[in-house]
Formats: structure tokens, sequence, C-alpha cells
């Protein structure tokens, strides 16, 4: 890749809509797949020839630097930029204005998992002239999303909120590639949003905006259950990652982890680091974090379990989210989207949606 390109990760969120797992670390630095998801993009942006990376850090923000330092375990270069209150994607953007020196930047949302071929959104961008270049994605329903209409020539006609009849099933996928010089014009100091207030401000002023559109894989990691969907598509393969080495499966196993012989583990359930899986369990798309216990019978379904915390014998997890080190007794059963806090005791059968004990 020329050298003229550098790599942006906005990684500044502080991921609400995944608390209680946000409480201790930054949604990018999750296990997903068996290792912290911004690996997975770093990955992605490495192979596409692009070295030179910055994060747009605040939430945690030493976080990052402590576990990547200046990126050589990843073939990467690594700058760090802070942000002192939060800014908005299009104010995170401009806040990294000063240590950037490419003539292109190659901006990521840090919470997106995506397949699309970078290379070939950069030449898109170096092909039509454009000052900025949005990757979009095509939907199978587009009314939860914004959406971008685009003339036929590819041109980003307008940027148009969430509509229960939108005109086009192309929606903003998050990557976008901006001329530097752009970059500058974005008001300094202050909350900036991209699709909001810099976009319609240039296609308002005429500027060349330029769509580059696909059907790869995307998703946006923000809820449990694309969280959970998300690392089991990566474990399975159906998700690109070149941070994931050896066959994909039904599961992935780390280092460490004991898992009885006759448990049960499918729909890609990743066991992470010195996890305990006892006999007779069943995991189906279960993301289990270092450390943690599943004991004899439970059944852990479509749901997260945190660092070191325990699931009882016989306990049922569906669709839920257990905070680290929490305690789930013996017999329990939480379903549909419920959260347990870091810590917390729920003693055996104290939790029941059955009549039965």
């Amino acid at each position: 890749m020329a050298p003229d390109v550098q790599a942006l990760i906005l990684v500044g969120g502080k991921g609400t809509r995944l608390r209680p797992l946000t409480l201790s670390a930054p949604k990018p630095m999750l296990p997903t797949a068996g290792l912290p998801f911004l690996t997975h993009l770093i990955s992605r942006i490495r192979d596409a020839g692009i070295t030179d990376i910055v994060l747009g850090t605040s939430f945690k923000a030493e976080t990052f630097s402590e576990y990547y330092g200046d990126g050589s375990d990843l073939g990467v270069k690594l700058t760090y930029v802070t942000e002192d209150e939060a800014l908005g994607t299009g104010g995170g953007i401009r806040n990294v204005y000063d240590v950037l020196t490419a003539d292109n930047v190659l901006v990521f949302n840090g919470d997106v998992l995506g397949g699309t071929d970078i290379r070939k959104v950069l030449a898109m961008h170096e092909k039509s002239g454009a000052e900025v270049t949005l990757h979009l994605v095509r939907v199978g329903d587009p009314r939860a999303f914004g959406c971008v209409p685009t003339d036929k020539k590819g041109r980003v006609t307008a940027f148009l909120e969430k509509t229960q009849d939108p005109p086009t099933n192309q929606i903003n996928a998050g990557t976008y590639v901006f001329k530097r010089e752009v970059i500058g014009e974005i008001p300094a100091g202050r909350a900036v949003s991209v699709e909001r207030e810099v976009f319609p401000k240039l296609l308002a002023e005429g500027r060349h905006i330029q769509a580059y559109v696909d059907k790869a894989y995307w998703r946006d990691m923000g809820t449990p259950e694309d969280f959970v969907r998300g690392s089991a598509d990566l474990v399975r393969g159906i998700a690109p990652s070149p941070a994931l080495d050896g066959v994909k499966g039904e599961s992935l196993i780390k280092d460490g982890a004991t898992v009885a012989p006759d448990a049960v583990l499918i729909g890609g359930t990743v066991v992470g680091a010195n996890a305990q899986i006892g006999p007779l369990a069943r995991l189906d798309g279960a993301v289990i974090f270092d450390g943690a216990i599943i004991e004899e019978g439970a059944v852990v379904e479509r749901s997260i379990v945190g660092f070191g915390a325990r699931i009882g014998h016989g306990a049922l997890i569906r669709d839920t989210v257990i905070g680290d080190s929490a305690s789930i007794g013996s017999r329990c059963e939480l379903l549909g989207g419920a959260r347990v806090w870091p810590g917390v005791q729920i003693p055996d059968g104290g939790v029941r949606f059955s009549t039965d004990v």
C-alpha cells in the first residue's frame, strides 16, 4: 500500500450497551473469539498493507497502551491520542489531526466487525478523486439505520436519518477515507458528528463524497446479542480475521482451559484461558471469559460469562450477560436479557422462571 495512508481507529466510547462487561474494560478490549476485539481489526488493517495506526482513546485509555505498547508485536506502529472529553466521531477524528502525516487517512469505528476488502475501498478513493470516501453496506432491513443514497457514479447525495420507508438499503458501515486537509476543516475542541454535521456540510458545499458499496460481512458489536454472534461468526469462519489461525469450527478452546469429555460445545462457543467446563455442560454460542467456571450440567446459550465468574451445576443461562467474578447458584435460570453485575452472588435456586425446583 502507498506510504501516504495512515489508519485511525476510534476506540473512545464507554460501551454502555455492553455493561456490566465494560465496567472493567473498554469494549474494543473485550475477548472476542479469544482475542481482544481490537486485535482482529488491527490485523485486518496490517494485512491490507497499512502499518501506521493511530488509536483515538478516551475511556480507560491506559488499557490500550498497556496491552499493545508500540504495536510491534502485531507488526504495526501505534500512536495514541486521548480525548479529555467525549467529542463524537467527527470531534474524535479532528482530535488526532496533529499526529496525522499521510495524505489520506482511513478511519474505523472501533466496534464494527467487518469483512470488506480495505484495499478496494482505498482504490475507489484514489480512482474517484473524492475528498471523502465512505464504505456502505447493503442490508436486508435498513429501517434501523440511517441510509445513504448515491447517484449512478457512486457519489453520495444525502445522509438520511432512520425512517420506516428508506429510499435505499445502503447504510453507513463506519469506515471512511478522508483527505487529511478535510479533517483539518472539522471544528476543533468540541463534540462533532460526522453524520449530522461534517458530511451534510460537505455535501451542501458541493464537495465530492464517494461511496464504496458491497455486501461484505458487517456487524456493529455494541449489544450483547451482536457481540455473541460476532464472536461466534469469527470462530466458525463466517467473519474473517487474519488474527485467527487454525481450523474454524463449532468451538475455540484457549490454552489452559479444561473441558470435560462429555461436555457439548457448539455454535461458535469460545472457552477462555484457564476456564473450566464441567461434565455434561452444554455451551451453545457461548462466550466464556478467562478463568470462568461452568459446573456440571449447566447450560449456557448465546450468553457472555465474565472473567472468573461461576455458573452452578444445572443452571440455565440464556441470552444473558454475567459480570466478572459473579456467582450463579445451582439450578438458577437467567433468561432473555438478564445482566448480572460483577461480584454479585445468587444463591442456589435463587432466580427461576420454571415452577419446579
